[in-house]
């Protein structure tokens, strides 16, 4: 592919993520439909998904993203329904989808068939979180469903291997299969496991945030490639390395994170954004792969296929919820007050995604007899179309499901006096240290510097609070948002005097960058504040 293009198909992809989030529509279901319309508009290149680009490339950072925002200790709470979704569902997915379609389409064996149940099996890492994190779920649905979708590709991916092991005539027994999937599953930990300690060690070791963000960025590609290296899942390599990177980020320094926040939320837009489109633009190698298979009956099939995984998932997901419950008194008491609620909205929140694509695209086009891969391209067409399927028809409804069932929404007031609380309790912390560090005549300061670093530490133990405090009857203003938004607007004033003086050769280019970027990280420190509130 030209550059030109790829460089198209990246600003146009951005563009459209940005003015989606002005509409209620989420941005991965308005990007899969312009996709579908641009793929039939004259000029638009020819975007064929290629499997060597999504799955090495592109998948690594986008699961190390997800990782990172994921939270360990939340992930651990939950680990029994994460591992019976991430896992036991997509077996089940695979096996009993499989088994459907190769009763649904007769041209379709059921080698060919369970190679299908594997492809369509694993909801999508980047739909999942998208999807939760526009609509606010809570916090134990938000993590299951995130949990889920970073670790059953892993078992998709080995389930596929040996599905298609079958049915190219390569030979598969279920001793086999069972010993590749241990080996996938083990050694993707394994290796997640030994990168993980030494790479953080160089991170907190490395002195420059230069240096640091260039190894950030190059992490998730060499979890990944060793993993792969010695037949072990890359993918879990990937979420075992980020979720411990980011479990223990505080311990990089300062403008490490700040770098890498940045970095890591322009990455993780672009390949989302880049991704969906993508999506949308294969509907016509899709159709024109058809052949002999007719619309209306290839439709007929797609609706059908749909249908299954959709009745599949519920068929596992309420099972999997109550079953453990009745049956063990020690989950009861640990996960009290389970309704039926939750597991209707995580049934319905299994959306397919780009990496169900990636791996029908690398379905060989022969098998081991020189023959041609039995209806390959209908396994195509029926990946792709579920795919559409469940991010237009569930991505879609899913918001006006979540109002129906009347979840119950994050306390804000709750989490506000939580951190208000938290902060206080760091606030006297930091106060008792700065009297320890005060009575060291090495670090004596100017009374007035002392009330500085005594001022700032009050402020901030302060601005939680304030947010619980009445508004300004005139603005709609907290104290703290007004002090913020005077910060700024100070910030500005000074920001527009350095610029006046470099321009009149008072000081240098180099000198205004200086004082511009302590500018910007009190103006960074002031928005982060404001976006935790």
């Amino acid at each position: 592919m030209d550059a030109l293009p790829l460089v198209a198909l990246i600003a146009v992809s951005a563009v459209i993520a940005g003015a989606a989030r002005r509409t209620p529509v989420p941005p991965p279901l308005l990007l899969v439909t312009i996709g579908l319309i641009a793929a039939y508009v004259p000029g638009v290149p020819d975007y064929t998904l290629d499997p060597h680009i999504v799955l090495p490339l592109l998948l690594p950072p986008l699961l190390h993203t997800a990782a990172l925002d994921s939270s360990y200790l939340d992930l651990r709470a939950n680990v029994r329904p994460v591992a019976l979704l991430s896992v036991g569902y997509v077996l089940f997915a695979t096996v009993s989808v499989g088994y459907l379609a190769h009763q649904l389409i007769p041209e379709l064996p059921l080698t060919a068939a369970l190679v299908l149940g594997a492809v369509i099996a694993p909801p999508d890492a980047v739909a999942a979180t998208a999807i939760a994190r526009r609509l606010g779920l809570p916090n134990r649905i938000t993590t299951i469903l995130q949990g889920e979708s970073l670790v059953n590709d892993a078992t998709a991916i080995t389930a596929y291997k040996v599905a298609l092991a079958a049915a190219i005539g390569e030979g598969a027994s279920w001793a086999g299969g069972i010993g590749e999937f241990l080996l996938a599953a083990v050694g993707g930990v394994g290796v997640g496991l030994l990168l993980m300690v030494p790479i953080h060690w160089l991170r907190t070791h490395l002195k420059e945030a230069l240096l640091q963000n260039t190894l950030s960025l190059l992490i998730p590609f060499i979890a990944y490639a060793a993993a792969e290296q010695v037949h072990a899942s890359g993918v879990l390599a990937v979420v075992v390395v980020a979720l411990y990177l980011g479990h223990r980020r505080w311990q990089v320094d300062f403008a490490t994170r700040l770098q890498e926040e940045a970095v890591w939320k322009m990455v993780g837009f672009i390949l989302e954004s880049t991704v969906f489109a993508l999506i949308g633009l294969q509907l016509p190698y899709v159709l024109e792969g058809l052949g002999t298979y007719g619309v209306a009956e290839s439709l007929g099939y797609a609706i059908g296929v749909f249908v299954f995984v959709v009745a599949m998932r519920y068929l596992w997901v309420f099972p999997a919820t109550f079953l453990p419950r009745k049956l063990s008194s020690r989950i009861r008491d640990r996960e009290p007050g389970v309704g039926w609620r939750a597991p209707v909205v995580v049934g319905w929140a299994g959306m397919r995604g780009v990496v169900s694509l990636a791996i029908a695209f690398s379905i060989p086009l022969t098998t081991a007899a020189d023959e041609p891969f039995p209806a390959r391209n209908l396994v195509l067409f029926l990946t792709f179309t579920t795919v559409i399927g469940t991010l237009v028809v569930q991505g879609l409804t899913l918001p006006a499901l979540i109002r129906l069932l009347k979840l119950p929404k994050k306390d804000r007031n709750a989490e506000t006096l939580a951190e208000a609380q938290a902060q206080n309790e760091a606030s006297e912390a930091a106060d008792e240290r700065l009297d320890e560090l005060l009575m060291d005549e090495r670090n004596a300061l100017p009374q007035a510097l002392e009330d500085r670093l005594r001022t700032v530490m009050e402020r901030r133990r302060n601005a939680v609070w304030e947010r619980l405090g009445a508004v300004n009857e005139r603005t709609g203003e907290s104290a703290d948002d007004t002090y913020r938004r005077l910060a700024g607007e100070m910030i500005e004033a000074e920001r527009e005097v350095f610029v006046r003086l470099r321009d009149a050769r008072s000081i240098d280019d180099e000198m205004m960058r200086t004082l511009l970027r302590r500018l910007d990280l009190e103006e960074a420190a002031a928005y982060r504040e404001e976006e935790s509130g």
